[in-house]
Protein backbone atom coordinates (compact mmCIF):
# COMPACT_ATOMS: atom_id res chain seq x y z
CA UNK A 1 0.00 0.00 0.00
CA UNK A 2 1.15 3.42 -0.97
CA UNK A 3 0.81 6.65 1.19
CA UNK A 4 1.78 9.91 -0.19
CA UNK A 5 3.60 12.45 0.94
CA UNK A 6 3.36 11.50 4.21
CA UNK A 7 5.92 14.47 4.68
CA UNK A 8 6.74 16.93 1.59
CA UNK A 9 8.20 14.46 -1.20
CA UNK A 10 8.26 11.54 0.96
CA UNK A 11 6.05 8.63 0.67
CA UNK A 12 5.23 5.47 2.39
CA UNK A 13 5.24 1.50 1.11
CA UNK A 14 3.50 -0.10 4.06
CA UNK A 15 3.78 -4.47 3.76
CA UNK A 16 2.30 -6.54 6.26
CA UNK A 17 2.78 -3.59 8.83
CA UNK A 18 6.53 -2.78 7.80
CA UNK A 19 7.20 0.21 6.17
CA UNK A 20 9.81 1.78 3.39
CA UNK A 21 10.12 5.18 2.82
CA UNK A 22 10.79 6.32 -1.46
CA UNK A 23 12.22 10.10 -0.63
CA UNK A 24 11.86 12.24 -4.29
CA UNK A 25 14.43 14.56 -5.09
CA UNK A 26 14.43 15.70 -8.38
CA UNK A 27 14.60 13.05 -10.88
CA UNK A 28 16.59 10.56 -8.22
CA UNK A 29 14.56 8.77 -5.67
CA UNK A 30 16.46 7.70 -2.25
CA UNK A 31 14.46 3.91 -0.12
CA UNK A 32 15.01 3.59 2.92
CA UNK A 33 14.62 -0.15 4.40
CA UNK A 34 13.76 -2.29 2.15
CA UNK A 35 10.90 -4.27 3.86
CA UNK A 36 10.16 -7.84 3.48
CA UNK A 37 11.80 -10.39 1.20
CA UNK A 38 8.37 -10.02 -0.98
CA UNK A 39 8.65 -6.32 -0.86
CA UNK A 40 9.58 -5.82 -5.03
CA UNK A 41 5.77 -5.76 -6.38
CA UNK A 42 4.72 -3.46 -3.79
CA UNK A 43 7.65 -1.38 -4.31
CA UNK A 44 7.85 -1.37 -7.96
CA UNK A 45 3.67 -0.88 -8.29
CA UNK A 46 4.62 2.44 -5.96
CA UNK A 47 6.90 3.31 -8.24
CA UNK A 48 4.95 3.62 -11.25
CA UNK A 49 1.79 4.85 -9.00
CA UNK A 50 4.62 7.88 -8.43
CA UNK A 51 5.10 7.93 -12.32
CA UNK A 52 8.84 6.42 -10.80
CA UNK A 53 10.85 3.35 -11.87
CA UNK A 54 13.35 1.26 -10.03
CA UNK A 55 15.98 2.68 -12.27
CA UNK A 56 15.54 5.51 -10.18
CA UNK A 57 16.65 4.78 -7.15
CA UNK A 58 19.81 6.16 -6.65
CA UNK A 59 20.72 4.80 -2.91
CA UNK A 60 19.20 2.47 -0.11
CA UNK A 61 19.56 3.47 3.45
CA UNK A 62 18.96 1.02 6.44
CA UNK A 63 18.07 2.19 9.58
CA UNK A 64 19.21 -0.84 11.07
CA UNK A 65 19.88 -4.30 10.00
CA UNK A 66 17.34 -6.65 11.02
CA UNK A 67 16.19 -9.03 8.59
CA UNK A 68 11.96 -6.98 8.61
CA UNK A 69 14.03 -4.40 7.07
CA UNK A 70 17.23 -5.80 5.03
CA UNK A 71 14.31 -7.82 2.36
CA UNK A 72 15.11 -6.79 -0.29
CA UNK A 73 18.14 -5.00 -0.13
CA UNK A 74 20.21 -7.55 -1.62
CA UNK A 75 18.25 -7.86 -5.10
CA UNK A 76 18.65 -3.96 -5.25
CA UNK A 77 22.03 -4.22 -4.98
CA UNK A 78 22.83 -6.75 -7.53
CA UNK A 79 20.26 -5.96 -10.19
CA UNK A 80 20.12 -2.09 -10.12
CA UNK A 81 23.37 -1.19 -8.87
CA UNK A 82 21.68 0.29 -5.66
CA UNK A 83 24.25 1.36 -2.98
CA UNK A 84 23.45 0.36 0.38
CA UNK A 85 24.11 2.47 3.44
CA UNK A 86 23.80 1.02 6.90
CA UNK A 87 25.95 1.92 9.96
CA UNK A 88 29.20 -0.57 10.99
CA UNK A 89 28.12 -1.36 13.80
CA UNK A 90 25.09 -2.98 12.12
CA UNK A 91 27.48 -4.41 9.41
CA UNK A 92 27.53 -7.88 11.54
CA UNK A 93 23.50 -8.00 11.14
CA UNK A 94 23.48 -7.39 7.51
CA UNK A 95 25.19 -11.24 7.22
CA UNK A 96 23.49 -12.79 9.54
CA UNK A 97 20.10 -10.95 10.13
CA UNK A 98 18.79 -13.39 12.24
CA UNK A 99 20.90 -13.78 15.13
CA UNK A 100 20.30 -10.24 16.66
CA UNK A 101 20.26 -9.61 19.77
CA UNK A 102 17.54 -8.92 22.15
CA UNK A 103 17.34 -7.78 26.11
CA UNK A 104 14.06 -10.52 26.71
CA UNK A 105 13.53 -14.08 25.75
CA UNK A 106 11.23 -14.22 22.84
CA UNK A 107 9.10 -17.46 24.25
CA UNK A 108 7.88 -14.61 27.03
CA UNK A 109 5.42 -12.92 23.30
CA UNK A 110 4.43 -15.93 22.25
CA UNK A 111 0.65 -15.87 23.41
CA UNK A 112 0.24 -12.12 22.71
CA UNK A 113 -2.56 -12.25 20.98
CA UNK A 114 -2.86 -9.00 19.52
CA UNK A 115 0.21 -9.42 17.63
CA UNK A 116 -0.81 -13.51 16.24
CA UNK A 117 -2.17 -11.72 12.99
CA UNK A 118 0.76 -9.44 12.68
CA UNK A 119 3.41 -12.15 13.25
CA UNK A 120 1.38 -14.55 10.83
CA UNK A 121 1.63 -11.86 7.86
CA UNK A 122 5.38 -11.62 8.82
CA UNK A 123 6.04 -15.77 8.15
CA UNK A 124 3.83 -16.29 5.28
CA UNK A 125 5.81 -13.20 3.67
CA UNK A 126 9.25 -15.02 4.56
CA UNK A 127 10.71 -12.11 7.05
CA UNK A 128 13.00 -14.30 8.94
CA UNK A 129 14.59 -14.85 5.90
CA UNK A 130 16.07 -12.40 3.78
CA UNK A 131 18.86 -12.68 1.31
CA UNK A 132 22.07 -11.69 3.02
CA UNK A 133 23.67 -8.02 1.49
CA UNK A 134 27.37 -9.28 0.37
CA UNK A 135 28.38 -5.36 0.01
CA UNK A 136 27.22 -2.58 1.88
CA UNK A 137 28.58 1.08 2.35
CA UNK A 138 29.66 1.85 5.89
CA UNK A 139 28.00 4.89 7.89
CA UNK A 140 31.04 5.98 10.23
CA UNK A 141 29.78 9.22 11.39
CA UNK A 142 26.90 11.34 12.02
CA UNK A 143 26.12 14.19 9.22
CA UNK A 144 25.02 14.16 5.83
CA UNK A 145 24.56 11.15 3.64
CA UNK A 146 25.16 12.18 0.09
CA UNK A 147 22.24 10.54 -1.19
CA UNK A 148 18.92 12.13 -2.67
CA UNK A 149 17.00 14.12 0.27
CA UNK A 150 20.51 14.97 1.67
CA UNK A 151 19.45 13.38 4.94
CA UNK A 152 21.51 13.90 8.73
CA UNK A 153 21.94 11.10 10.01
CA UNK A 154 20.99 10.67 13.33
CA UNK A 155 23.04 7.83 16.18
CA UNK A 156 20.32 6.12 17.43
CA UNK A 157 21.76 2.65 19.15
CA UNK A 158 19.44 0.77 21.59
CA UNK A 159 17.49 -1.15 19.02
CA UNK A 160 20.18 -2.34 17.43
CA UNK A 161 24.12 -1.30 17.97
CA UNK A 162 24.22 0.75 15.09
CA UNK A 163 20.54 1.95 14.59
CA UNK A 164 20.33 5.19 12.82
CA UNK A 165 17.61 7.65 12.12
CA UNK A 166 17.68 10.50 9.16
CA UNK A 167 16.40 14.16 9.39
CA UNK A 168 15.12 15.88 6.73
CA UNK A 169 14.97 19.45 8.16
CA UNK A 170 13.69 21.09 5.03
CA UNK A 171 11.19 18.51 4.90
CA UNK A 172 10.13 18.74 9.32
CA UNK A 173 10.53 15.25 9.04
CA UNK A 174 12.37 12.02 10.58
CA UNK A 175 12.56 8.43 9.41
CA UNK A 176 12.34 6.92 12.86
CA UNK A 177 13.55 3.44 11.67
CA UNK A 178 12.50 2.03 14.84
CA UNK A 179 14.40 3.93 17.25
CA UNK A 180 10.30 4.54 18.02
CA UNK A 181 7.39 3.19 16.72
CA UNK A 182 3.21 3.60 16.81
CA UNK A 183 3.00 -0.14 16.22
CA UNK A 184 4.92 -2.82 18.40
CA UNK A 185 4.77 -5.94 16.20
CA UNK A 186 5.83 -8.35 18.95
CA UNK A 187 2.90 -7.29 20.87
CA UNK A 188 0.51 -5.46 18.54
CA UNK A 189 0.16 -2.31 20.80
CA UNK A 190 0.04 1.03 19.38
CA UNK A 191 1.03 4.50 20.10
CA UNK A 192 4.40 5.91 20.62
CA UNK A 193 6.90 3.26 22.48
CA UNK A 194 10.17 1.46 21.72
CA UNK A 195 10.17 -1.76 20.32
CA UNK A 196 9.81 -4.57 22.69
CA UNK A 197 13.00 -6.40 24.62
CA UNK A 198 11.84 -9.37 22.15
CA UNK A 199 13.26 -7.35 19.38
CA UNK A 200 15.74 -4.66 21.37
CA UNK A 201 19.29 -4.99 22.41
CA UNK A 202 19.68 -2.80 24.29
CA UNK A 203 16.19 -0.74 26.44
CA UNK A 204 17.89 1.46 28.71
CA UNK A 205 19.94 2.99 25.68
CA UNK A 206 17.42 3.10 23.35
CA UNK A 207 15.06 5.00 25.69
CA UNK A 208 18.30 7.55 25.77
CA UNK A 209 18.92 7.16 22.50
CA UNK A 210 15.31 9.21 21.56
CA UNK A 211 16.80 12.43 22.92
CA UNK A 212 18.39 12.86 19.48
CA UNK A 213 14.88 12.75 18.10
CA UNK A 214 13.72 14.83 20.37
CA UNK A 215 15.82 17.57 19.46
CA UNK A 216 15.34 17.53 15.87
CA UNK A 217 11.94 19.21 16.96
CA UNK A 218 10.89 18.12 13.53
CA UNK A 219 7.08 17.83 13.31
CA UNK A 220 6.22 14.21 11.39
CA UNK A 221 8.25 11.44 12.70
CA UNK A 222 7.62 8.42 10.66
CA UNK A 223 8.38 4.98 11.95
CA UNK A 224 9.28 1.08 10.57
CA UNK A 225 6.02 -0.26 12.18
CA UNK A 226 2.60 1.70 12.57
CA UNK A 227 1.36 5.01 10.98
CA UNK A 228 3.36 8.50 11.12
CA UNK A 229 3.26 10.27 13.81
CA UNK A 230 2.66 14.21 13.00
CA UNK A 231 2.20 15.56 17.26
CA UNK A 232 6.27 16.54 17.38
CA UNK A 233 9.12 14.98 17.66
CA UNK A 234 9.42 15.93 21.89
CA UNK A 235 5.91 15.29 22.59
CA UNK A 236 6.49 11.63 21.20
CA UNK A 237 9.81 11.07 22.92
CA UNK A 238 8.21 11.89 26.33
CA UNK A 239 5.42 9.49 25.76
CA UNK A 240 7.31 6.73 24.53
CA UNK A 241 9.70 7.43 27.78
CA UNK A 242 6.72 7.30 29.99
CA UNK A 243 5.89 4.10 28.48
CA UNK A 244 9.23 2.44 28.59
CA UNK A 245 10.47 -0.91 28.36
CA UNK A 246 8.13 -3.54 27.05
Amino acid sequence: MLTRNVAPGIHCVTESHVNLYLVEEGDRVLLVDAGLPTSWRPLTAALTELGRRPQDIAALVLTHGHFDHLGIAERLRTELGVPVYIHENDVPLTRRPRQYTHARPLTGYLFQLAALPIVAGLVARRAWWPKPVRHVERIREQGVLPVPGSPRVLFTPGHTLGHCALHFPDRDAVIAGDAVVTLDPYRGTTGPQIVSGAATADEDRALDSLRVIAETGAGTILVGHGPPWRGGAERMVDLARRRGPS
